[in-house]
């Protein structure tokens, strides 16, 4: 393969294509069907995923997997950092890899203290 060729392969060589335009049909797939996952959860919102882990539904948990996911899996590809060597690979990946998580405890922790404080009355709903 020449240097000045892209990767054509997705999912680290799982699925091969012949050409870019065959490239992006096939990401705009797995990001349509993960879309498509994520509206039929949030409309159906089966029983079964509401039950409570870690103080937040199961239903949400898989909200914020696959919204990882697919912010990923779009740099990862559209922004072409596979190309790119593991110096800069890293530099990019890994304050993502720590920062995310970081601010998502903080949305739940503070989430989770308005919601008690509410709750018992300290301070009336009012908005």
């Amino acid at each position: 393969m020449a240097a000045d060729q892209h990767n054509l392969a997705i999912f680290r060589g799982l699925l091969k294509f012949k050409s870019n335009q065959q490239k992006i049909w096939g990401v705009l797939i797995f990001l349509s069907i993960v879309t498509i996952i994520e509206v039929f959860l949030g409309i159906v919102k089966p029983q079964f995923l509401m039950t409570p882990f870690l103080r937040m539904k199961l239903l949400n948990w898989i909200f914020i997997i696959l919204t990882i996911v697919k912010a990923y899996y779009i740099a990862w590809d559209f922004m072409h950092i596979r190309d790119e060597k593991g110096g800069l690979k890293g530099s990019i990946v890994l304050p993502l890899i720590i920062l995310i998580p970081y601010l998502v405890f903080i949305v739940l922790l503070e989430g989770d203290y308005i919601f008690d404080v509410m709750r018992d009355g300290f301070v009336s709903w009012n908005f």
